[in-house]
């Protein structure tokens, strides 16, 4: 008898795909609900901020997380036993992803900061639907050429949070509405890797089909995702008051940018290199952290990370109730320190505990996620808008932030390649983890204190209403006399 594609051997269930069919025939049914969604974002533009604010986070929030669904899935699964020209073949599978998501940032540099408003839902659905298609070669492929199609599958996947982060950025409420967006990446990740262990466990989906069946199944809810955005307003003229108008951004205005404010922009750029290499192992390598621990638990993923989304997000979300950009600024870079000398201690007192429980192990694993993912928010929420609002120059967030994820997971490749060298036969991920924090955390408040004092001694040069701009509802509209 033969075994579908689906199972692994010796399994006799029906294949997973039936539960997407199933999710697909569900949602066409639902006619009422998306007319009155479609009746709801008709009246977008007259709606109460409050109703806009809501409906561009759960947008957002919904099209990031789906995506997560595309890329994630594979890191669940040990590949244990398994060699590709003498190398393990999870660590190839992850050069080869990671590597493509590095070549998408640095593609990204000018391709997001030169993307316009009209492109950007057809780009997000072409992205993930190539991505998917990888995938789908993944499943099918002999065993050799797996890698390849990982590395098509991250290649696209990196243009996709500028994308969905151009329909936020520019607003009053933009940490607010990118806070929702963070939110995403934090708990999808423990989310998908969630789905995927048990379509293996639960399902029988065979792991090299997994991770193309995960991604089926959220095709529905990303469409929605994207038309909800495609619904939201642009910035109005409060908005732009408030935080500098964002255009298209081409390669000789971004030489100019990069130029005027290299030293500033190189000390964000290394935090932000630092936080990329400890978030990745500690995502990416998050079934032997967990291992380490003595936990197997497939849901335990998605629980520890729903804990550290939360309190990450709320924390980083304050910084829209700040006035003034440059306060804001320098308040996210006080609380990056923290964050990292929090880390840095948590570390030091778990250092020598004897005998790990499944209770202490998700307490440090979600100790150390906050102080991890508390910086990396504050510089996709709040650090780049706020700089490129203070500077006041022709440029946008999208650009700060490829910059950074490029070299950031470049880096990440090197340092993945290095702790193989050194430990061919095994590296012990939970003791990294560990040695990471120690190591990176003091780095990181040093560079923050340099981005602090350069962008205080560029102060005086900063007009003066970026620096003490009244809050929004204050502002004076053009044209009219107080």
């Amino acid at each position: 008898m033969q075994h579908s594609p689906f199972t692994q051997p010796g399994k006799l269930r029906s294949p997973p795909c039936g539960d997407t069919c199933l999710i697909i025939a569900h949602a066409s049914s639902q006619t009422d609900l998306f007319m009155r969604i479609a009746a709801i974002a008709n009246r977008l533009d007259r709606s109460h901020p409050i109703a806009l604010t809501l409906w561009a986070m759960l947008a957002a929030f919904v099209t990031y997380f789906c995506m997560y669904a595309f890329r994630k899935p594979f890191t669940v699964v040990k590949y244990e036993g398994l060699l590709i020209g003498g190398l393990d073949f999870k660590v190839v599978l992850l050069f080869a992803q990671v590597g493509g998501y590095a070549l998408s940032k640095l593609i990204g540099i000018k391709v997001i900061s030169e993307l316009s408003p009209r492109r950007r839902a057809v780009m997000i659905l072409s992205l993930i639907a190539v991505s998917h298609l990888a995938l789908l070669l993944y499943a099918v492929v002999p065993f050799s050429l797996k890698p390849i199609c990982l590395f098509f599958n991250g290649l696209p996947l990196g243009m996709v949070f500028g994308c969905v982060f151009a329909y936020l950025e520019g607003r009053r409420v933009t940490e607010a509405l990118a806070a929702g967006l963070c939110a995403s990446f934090i708990m999808a990740s423990g989310s998908v890797k969630s789905v995927g262990a048990m379509l293996m466990e639960y399902q029988q989906v065979s792991p090299f089909w997994m991770p193309f069946v995960t991604g089926a199944l959220f095709w529905v809810p990303l469409l929605l995702g994207v038309w909800m955005l495609e619904q939201l307003p642009p910035p109005g003229e409060l908005d732009i008051s408030a935080r500098s108008p964002r255009t298209p951004f081409n390669g000789e205005e971004r030489g100019r940018f990069f130029s005027r404010y290299a030293l500033g922009i190189c000390a964000l750029v290394l935090v932000m290199v630092l936080l990329t290499v400890f978030r990745s192992i500690r995502d990416d390598y998050a079934t032997e952290i967990w291992s380490g621990f003595g936990v197997e638990r497939p849901e335990i993923f998605a629980i520890s990370e729903t804990w550290v989304a939360v309190v990450a997000v709320l924390l980083s979300a304050i910084t829209v109730l700040i006035p003034g950009n440059y306060r804001a600024f320098q308040v996210s870079m006080g609380i990056i320190a923290v964050s990292f000398a929090s880390a840095f201690g948590t570390t030091l007192f778990w250092w020598n505990t004897p005998e790990w429980t499944e209770a202490t192990a998700f307490l440090y694993i979600v100790q150390i996620g906050i102080c991890l993912y508390v910086p990396y928010v504050l510089f996709h929420t709040t650090v780049y808008e706020r700089a490129v609002a203070l500077l006041k120059e022709k440029s946008n967030a999208g650009y700060l932030l490829y910059l950074g994820d490029c070299a950031g997971y470049f880096c990440t490749i090197f340092m993945m390649i290095l702790f193989h060298l050194i430990s061919p036969e095994s590296v012990d991920f939970k003791g990294l983890l560990f040695k990471l924090a120690v190591v990176i955390s003091p780095a990181s408040i040093a560079l923050a204190a340099v981005v602090a004092l350069y962008f205080q001694k560029q102060g005086s040069s900063f007009p003066m209403e970026t620096i003490e701009r009244p809050l929004p509802e204050t502002t004076v509209p053009t044209g009219v006399t107080p």
